[in-house]
């Protein structure tokens, strides 16, 4: 008898504890890291990232970024708006933790900003 009542107990518990911080701005938060990380940020800023230059491993991965330039200058990456968005991406993440949703989707748009286009 006693069976029965511990089976429904451990998976209503097992239910409750779901999925360890997966927020969506934490989503986010490892999106950007990944391309702040990358070999077109690394272009901009001229340094490689520690650990080396991540790859997305998509097999609709670009080999090499496309030519040209952005079709809006202002979006233009540059060595100083990589270093600013890490330094709001840190920002984020306290703010994810802390659980103020609305405040890490706002700063994660700004560090995107001043990420601009990465190449």
């Amino acid at each position: 008898m006693r069976m029965t009542y511990a089976l429904p107990a451990a998976l209503i518990v097992l239910a409750a504890a779901g999925p360890a911080r997966a927020t969506p701005c934490a989503d986010e938060i490892s999106t950007l890291e990944r391309r702040l990380d990358s070999a077109g940020a690394e272009k901009v800023t001229g340094k490689e990232p520690p650990g080396g230059a991540t790859s997305s491993h998509s097999d609709k991965a670009l080999a090499q970024p496309p030519g040209g330039k952005p079709s809006d200058p202002g979006v233009t990456s540059t060595a100083g708006g990589v270093k600013e968005a890490k330094a709001l991406v840190q920002q984020a993440k306290a703010e994810d933790k802390a659980g103020k949703a609305e405040a890490c989707r706002d700063t994660i748009l700004k560090a995107k900003e001043k990420a601009g286009a990465l190449p």
